[in-house]
């Protein structure tokens, strides 16, 4: 069979089930680090329940997605995980979740494994939402679960440096309500609500109008230009603020 015959014939196969975003839905990608609450903990010894190093290793990943060729307007990553939204009417890839996921993923895991210097990958789901509130409520949702993380994370492991089990810190952290879990962190001296915000708030990468000062080179006057740049917010703001703070800039 010529290679035109077989081309048009298998293409079918390759292209079946593809599937492709509407118009005037918002797109919001989730990326996930696979197996990464293992490799931070036991293979790669980052700091727990918190690490510089690794934060800017999520950070510097994320910025790279928002020039990777998408319209993507906003970044944010907790813990070992990233969201990104895209511009209502990006059209890359004609919407293609298979091209829009497996792109992501893909340069995500090469970003992150470059700067860290072993292999890493990350997994991508897509949401589909239909209205900005549902992209607002999106948002909130991923920062609370960084809180609800935050929280949990500083007293399993304020346990399991004074000694306790893994079992047992787990059980005794389990059992707690909020404030209680706020009370047995200020038993040891550790005010949660004092606590960097990037640890309990997430980060949010987005694009920001810089003004810049100048000289021309043939007149030696000062001159005023304006350059788009990544900025890396680690003090998002909380509750409604937050949502006020989304429709403002990426809407």
């Amino acid at each position: 069979m010529r290679f035109d015959d077989l081309d048009t014939k298998l293409r079918k196969y390759e292209t079946a089930y593809d599937f492709c975003i509407l118009p005037e839905n918002y797109i919001v990608v989730r990326l996930d680090g696979r197996g990464f609450t293992r490799l931070t903990k036991e293979i790669w010894q980052f700091e727990v329940p918190f690490d510089v190093c690794f934060r800017d290793l999520m950070v510097e990943t994320t910025a790279h997605l928002l020039q990777c060729g998408f319209n993507i307007v906003y970044g944010y990553t907790q813990s070992d995980e990233i969201s990104l939204l895209f511009h209502l009417n990006d059209d890359s890839f004609n919407r293609k979740e298979r091209k829009i996921l497996s792109i992501l993923a893909g340069e995500a895991s090469a970003k992150f494994s470059v700067m860290h210097g072993q292999i890493a990958t990350f997994d991508a789901r897509v949401c589909i939402l239909p209205n900005q509130h549902l992209v607002d409520e999106y948002f909130r949702w991923r920062q609370e679960d960084a809180h609800r993380n935050a929280l949990n994370a500083h007293c399993y492991w304020m346990l399991r440096k004074s000694g306790h089990a893994v079992g047992e810190a787990t059980a005794q952290v389990k059992g707690l309500n909020r404030q209680e879990k706020h009370d047995l962190l200020f038993s040891q001296q550790i005010n949660f609500n004092e606590l960097p915000a990037w640890q309990k708030r997430g980060t949010g990468i987005y694009w920001k109008d810089i003004e810049k000062t100048g000289l021309n080179p043939k007149t030696g006057e000062p001159t005023q230009t304006t350059r788009r740049q990544l900025f890396t917010d680690f003090d998002l703001p909380l509750n409604e603020f937050y949502s006020e703070f989304i429709h403002q800039n990426f809407f």
